[in-house]
C-alpha cells in the first residue's frame, strides 16, 4: 500500500526522496498492521484515523533525523510507527475533550460512536505502541515516557489555564511546546538514535524539531485568522469561534485591543461576529508580532540544523523550516 499524502516538502536530492518514501510506505504498512485485532469491531475502531489520512509529518521527521546515521537500521520503521500511534491515539482523546465532531474531514470516532469507545480505542494504540517499544530497548522506553508525560502535563495545564501572576503568552507557548513540541522532538531523536548518529547529533536534532513543532502550531494560529479560505485546510476563525485564545489573541488582549474587539474575544465569538473580529485581528499589530515569535522559533532550529553533518537531510530540514515560515502567510 502506497504511503498517504505527507508535508509538501521538496526534496531536490532524489536518493534521499527515494529513501523517504520507501520508508513512508514501510511504515504506513506495519501501521496499519500493528492496530489489526481479533476483535474487528477493534480494528475497524483502530483504523478509523490512520484510513483519514493525515500528514504523517512525525514519520517524516523520524526518516530525515535517520538519515544522520544508518537509514535502514532496523528499528527505525517501528520506532516510527511507535510515534504515529502515539500521536492517533492522543487525537482520539482529545477529541473527546473538544467534543470535536470531525477529524480530518471524516466523523470523529466518539461522534461516530461515542466517547466510551474513543477513549478505549486511544488507549488500545497507547498499548500497541507500547508493545512495538518494548523490543526497541529501555532507552527509547524512557524517551517514550517522558515524553508522554510531557503530553499529559500540557494537556492538564492548557485545562486549567494559566494560574494567577502567570504570563498568558508564555503559559501558551509552553504549552505548545509540551503538546505539539514534545512528540515532535521525540521523532527526532527516535531517528537518530535508532540509526546509530552521534549523540550531538540527536541533541540538535531533537532541540530542531521541537522548535519546528512549536513554529508549526504558531502557524496554524496565524492561518486560522489570516487565511480568507479554506485552502489550509481549516476554516478560518474556528479557534475564535471555539472561544481558544491563540497567540494573536493573547497579544492583542495584553496590548490595549480596540473595545470592540477585546468585547468580541471576551469569550466564543458569535457567528454572525465572526468576520468582524478576523477583520480586526488581521489589522491589529498583534499578527506582526505573533509572526515574529514563530520566525524566532523557526531561527532555533536553523541554529541546531546549521550545526549538523552536510548531508542532503540537513537540506530537507533547513527547506522545512522555509515551508513552515511560508505555509503562515
Amino acid at each position: 500500500m502506497s504511503a498517504p499524502p505527507v508535508v509538501d516538502l521538496p526534496i531536490e536530492d532524489e536518493r534521499l526522496a527515494q529513501d523517504v518514501a520507501t520508508g513512508l510506505a514501510a511504515v504506513e504498512k506495519l501501521l496499519r498492521s500493528s492496530v489489526e485485532s481479533e476483535d474487528a469491531f477493534v480494528t475497524e475502531a483502530s483504523k478509523h484515523l490512520i484510513e483519514a489520512g493525515g500528514k504523517r509529518f512525525r514519520t517524516l521527521m523520524v526518516l530525515l533525523a535517520a538519515q544522520f546515521g544508518d537509514p535502514s537500521a532496523p528499528g527505525v520503521v517501528p520506532g516510527a510507527v511507535v510515534i504515529e500511534l502515539t500521536h492517533l491515539g492522543s487525537l482520539y482523546h482529545d477529541d473527546v475533550m473538544d467534543e470535536a465532531p470531525v477529524r480530518r474531514g471524516t466523523p470523529s470516532a466518539n461522534a461516530r460512536w461515542d466517547n466510551t469507545v474513543a477513549i478505549l480505542t486511544g488507549d488500545y494504540l497507547f498499548a500497541q505502541a507500547s508493545d512495538i517499544l518494548a523490543d526497541l530497548g529501555p532507552e527509547l522506553i524512557r524517551i517514550q515516557a517522558q515524553t508522554f508525560s510531557r503530553l499529559v502535563q500540557g494537556q492538564i495545564r492548557e485545562t486549567i489555564g494559566p494560574r494567577e501572576g502567570d504570563d498568558p503568552v508564555a503559559h501558551y507557548i509552553s504549552v505548545l511546546a509540551d503538546k505539539t513540541g514534545s512528540l515532535i522532538a521525540a521523532s527526532g531523536r527516535f531517528g537518530a538514535l535508532l540509526a546509530g548518529a552521534p549523540a550531538e547529533v540527536e541533541e540538535r536534532l531533537s532541540r530542531a524539531c521541537e522548535a519546528i513543532g512549536v513554529a508549526w502550531q504558531l502557524g496554524d494560529d496565524l492561518l486560522d485568522v489570516a487565511s480568507t479560505s479554506t485552502e489550509s485546510g481549516k476554516t478560518p476563525g474556528t479557534d475564535l469561534r471555539e472561544g481558544v485564545h491563540t497567540l494573536p489573541v493573547l497579544y492583542a488582549l495584553a496590548s490595549g485591543a480596540p473595545a470592540r474587539l477585546v468585547e468580541l474575544l471576551s469569550g466564543p465569538v458569535a457567528e454572525e461576529d465572526v468576520e468582524e473580529a478576523l477583520t480586526l485581528l488581521r489589522e491589529h499589530p498583534a499578527m506582526a508580532r505573533a509572526r515574529e515569535e514563530l520566525a524566532a522559533w523557526i531561527d532555533r532550529a536553523r541554529a541546531d540544523i546549521s550545526a549538523l553533518p552536510d548531508i542532503p537531510a540537513k537540506d530537507a530540514f533547513m527547506a522545512l523550516c522555509d515551508y513552515v515560515m511560508e505555509r503562515s502567510g
